[in-house]
């Protein structure tokens, strides 16, 4: 299988697109640590994995936090002596909001999750990856990064932030045999995402917004996108590192 005999840790597993990632690493192959603050998520996501004769662990932990980020990665590396793959999926959004409505309380929440917490687990397995001869990192940005809906702008900010970083960051370690990309999805049906439009003023009119900007029609699947990382985290990607992979139903191009 693609990723027998490596162990791939996943943030922000417990749900989304986390949690399809883990199940179809776990599906080919891989040993999965799933992270999450939501403890109830995980048993959930683990009973699933095991249920497939899978091999999951799990850390209940916030990625708000550099110590739990070290702690956990260095455990994983004690436990089963490598770290192949890190995926970053762990995030939260407001319920939109411009530069005038949103607070430095909305601003730091959405940057210490978003963007630190990428940072902090990239920066806590790196230096393993390194030791053990290579890796390879899949964060999670956005196309609205590059294509912006509007009234989401500490969001969209921080997942420009996070291409930026997985840009420059895939430079610095790409002679030290770790690769670093990131995916960037479009409208993927969520607990996050089914949230943003049931706050809507009007959720069907939020509804036909987003299937209209979508050329293909439909909203994407957390499966969709779990493919997508395990094609960048796999060696069949050997050649490429820093790049954006879209997964956004021709959001982008249209």
């Amino acid at each position: 299988m693609q990723f027998e005999g490596q162990t791939t840790v996943i943030t922000g597993a417990a749900s989304g697109i986390g949690a399809a990632t883990a199940k179809l690493f776990a599906e080919r192959g891989s040993r999965v640590l799933l992270v999450d603050q939501n403890g109830l998520g995980l048993d959930e996501v683990i009973s699933d994995i095991r249920s497939k004769r899978g091999t999951a662990q799990r850390a209940v932990a916030d990625v708000e936090s550099s110590l739990e980020a070290e702690t956990i990665i260095q455990g994983v590396q004690s436990d089963w002596g490598k770290i192949d793959h890190l995926v970053t999926c762990a995030a939260v959004s407001t319920t939109g909001g411009t530069l005038l409505t949103l607070s430095d309380d909305d601003w730091d929440r959405i940057w210490q999750v978003n963007v630190m917490g990428t940072v902090r687990w990239a920066r806590a397995a790196l230096p393993h990856m390194i030791a053990n001869g290579g890796g390879s990192i899949v964060t999670l940005a956005s196309q609205l990064a590059f294509n912006s809906g509007g009234n989401n702008c500490a969001y969209i900010a921080s997942k420009g932030a996070i291409v930026s970083f997985t840009k420059t960051t895939a430079v610095d370690y790409a002679k030290s045999g770790v690769r670093i990309n990131t995916v960037a999805p479009a409208v993927i049906d969520t607990p996050m995402s089914r949230a943003s439009r049931d706050s809507a003023p009007d959720p069907i009119a939020m509804m036909d917004w987003r299937l209209s900007r979508h050329p293909m029609g439909r909203i994407g699947q957390v499966e969709e996108v779990a493919k997508a990382i395990a094609y960048l985290a796999s060696s069949e990607s050997s050649f490429t590192t820093g790049t954006v992979q879209f997964v956004d139903g021709g959001w982008t191009a249209a």
